[in-house]
């Protein structure tokens, strides 16, 4: 009994710290039953592959209680908690990766909520230059065919410099560290590789996670959107989509550091909102040309819309095409979302990293107050 009452005081206490320091766990060995629950309750959680381990009831006692066979890596190793569970944040190759891991994050993190992060003291250069001419030609001609997100992440930093957080689990979605002018930021991206970049469940509440993480420690976030919507299937339903999705949107909302979204190509439905949209509060919504801002993309919205015409039609693939186009040119485009201002301005993919830095300039001395309450109810 006095173990027990143990467990539940360091949790209290991880709870009372949470959102006031950085709490780091490192797993470099066998974690089980209560202890599991410490690492669960910190900022970030580092696993060795093929030495860490992770679980509540061990490989013997499920074998007795359910009759499954399950070996100690598949339940709980490194790698299941970094691509399955999504209870890690790094899976390191060894104990000196890891640690070397942890070096890296510190250096974006602030000592407590009450400071800034650490910073360099460094004046961005703002001529353009060979990687920012290379955003220009990035989007693929083709609506449908990706491209990696990773290359425009590391185009705005500092160095090229990108530290991710969660690599391998729901990859639809980049989240990490780098900085911008010497300054921290938190980036949020969605990745057309994997899925065209859709959001699900995992991906929501990845990045939920990370958005409450930059906001406890006073990190800018910087948002990359290109999204067709939430993926769809009874599999997501099911399972939560409507609550865990909803968790970005609070996640987004709550937050009081600044916010910058920039929308590379697909922006639509209800996806458009929850990535950091301005009706949720961001304070600078950029666009690039290439941006498609509306309730559903061209092809789904013809079909829906112009189903009898093109079933009378005579030539339907020639009049689909028309009607695509025509959709694309008059709705979803970045400029009817600018008239309504909901896009702050449309800017040329090579001008995307000199607009940061400035609108980051312009948020330095952001405050933002926030209704009195005891604390915000997260569909949890």
């Amino acid at each position: 009994m006095v173990s027990l009452g143990l467990y539940g005081e360091i949790f209290r206490r991880n709870t009372l710290a949470s959102g006031v320091i950085p709490q780091i766990s490192l797993i470099m060995g066998a974690a089980a039953g209560g202890h599991v629950y410490s690492p669960a309750l910190t900022d970030f959680t580092i696993m060795v592959d093929q030495t860490s381990q992770m679980f509540i009831t061990g490989p013997a006692v499920i074998k007795t209680v359910t009759g499954e066979d399950v070996s100690l890596e598949d339940l709980g190793g490194a790698r299941t908690h970094n691509t399955k569970s999504g209870n890690a944040h790094y899976l390191a190759a060894d104990e000196a990766d890891a640690l070397e891991y942890v070096r890296e994050l510190v250096s974006y993190l602030p000592q407590n909520n009450l400071e800034d992060p650490p910073y360099y003291d460094e004046v961005a250069d703002l001529a353009i230059n060979e990687t920012d001419l290379a955003l220009d030609t990035l989007i693929p001609d083709s609506p449908n065919q990706p491209y990696d997100i990773r290359r425009v992440i590391e185009a705005v930093l500092d160095d090229e410099e990108f530290l991710e957080v969660q690599e391998l689990f729901a990859q639809n979605i980049v989240v990490g560290f780098g900085r911008v002018e010497g300054r921290t930021v938190g980036i949020v991206a969605n990745q057309p590789m994997q899925f065209a970049g859709c959001l699900d469940i995992d991906a929501s509440e990845k990045a939920a996670r990370f958005v409450r993480t930059c906001d406890c420690f006073n990190i800018p976030i910087v948002t990359f959107e290109d999204t067709p919507g939430f993926l769809p299937g009874t599999d997501q339903e099911w399972n939560g989509i409507i609550r865990r999705g909803a968790k970005l949107i609070f996640a987004y909302a709550e937050a009081t550091v600044p916010l910058i979204t920039i929308i590379t190509r697909k922006a639509y439905g209800g996806a458009y909102d929850v990535m950091g949209s301005k009706h949720l509060g961001a304070d600078v919504n950029l666009a690039w040309p290439t941006a498609q801002i509306a309730v559903m993309g061209a092809d789904g919205a013809v079909e829906i819309l112009y189903r009898k015409q093109l079933a009378n039609d005579s030539d339907p693939a020639a009049l689909r095409k028309t009607l695509v186009d025509e959709y694309n040119d008059t709705l979803a485009n970045p400029y009817v979302a600018a008239e309504r201002g909901y896009v702050d301005q449309v800017i040329q993919p090579h001008d995307t990293r000199q607009e940061i830095v400035r609108v980051l300039r312009l948020l330095r001395t952001k405050r933002e107050s926030m209704p009195p309450k005891k604390h915000g109810n997260i569909p949890l």
